[in-house]
């Protein structure tokens, strides 16, 4: 039986060039939870707990069908208040905005073949089995970016910020404009990798 691995099935959406590229991004299912804060706080990691133990258990189900894959990898989109931060933009959010105001809606990546009502049954296991309450707000989510502009960020999430500015100096050459949230695809796991190999995808969708 072969085991689906959906970054070696989408390409195109988990890789990504050293230097701004502009891609197509087609519709894609997610599992995802929200929050706010810094992501360095304990609660960004209760979140990623609980979001990595439903998919696990998801997975768990379809593997007893024969339906097995690879759970995916941790994706974020964020934002924050535009009211209360007036005037930031890729070029100034990253430095001036506080960490503690951010808002985030991390995403795993699911296969198409899964299903709400398997997503919801996963969720009732984790809440009972491993007493993980958050569990309960883990939603089902779908997104089609479109057109976006992307690259690849190595090295630790403190130096975003340059890339950030080739992202927004691409952008602008091209006259696009911005068309929704600010979408970080994690290639490598932040808890176990050194900051300076660090691996991810900045994407911005635009028009």
């Amino acid at each position: 039986m072969n085991k689906l691995d959906l970054t070696k099935a989408f390409k195109t959406y988990f890789t990504a060039k050293p230097k701004p590229e502009l891609v197509n991004i087609g519709e894609a299912h997610f599992i995802s939870l929200t929050g706010k804060g810094d992501p360095s706080a304990p609660a960004f990691a209760k979140n990623i707990e609980a979001l990595y133990s439903t998919a696990y258990t998801i997975e768990f189900v379809y593997k007893a069908q024969n339906m097995d894959f690879v759970v995916s990898k941790l994706e974020g989109l964020w934002w924050f208040d535009e009211t209360r931060f007036p005037g930031k933009n890729i070029k100034t959010a990253a430095t001036e905005v506080p960490r503690s105001e951010w808002e985030y809606r991390l995403l795993i990546r699911m296969p198409d073949f899964v299903m709400a009502g398997d997503i919801e049954a996963a969720k009732q296991t984790v809440i009972s089995k491993k007493n993980i309450q958050l569990a309960g707000q883990v939603q089902h989510f779908t997104m089609n970016e479109g057109k976006c502009v992307q690259m690849l960020h190595v090295g630790p999430f403190s130096t975003e910020p340059e890339s950030l500015l080739q992202i927004a100096a691409f952008t602008e050459q091209n006259n696009l404009a911005r068309n929704g949230l600010h979408h970080e695809i994690y290639l490598s796991d932040f808890r176990k990798t050194s900051p300076e190999k660090l691996k991810t995808i900045l994407r911005e969708p635009v028009r």
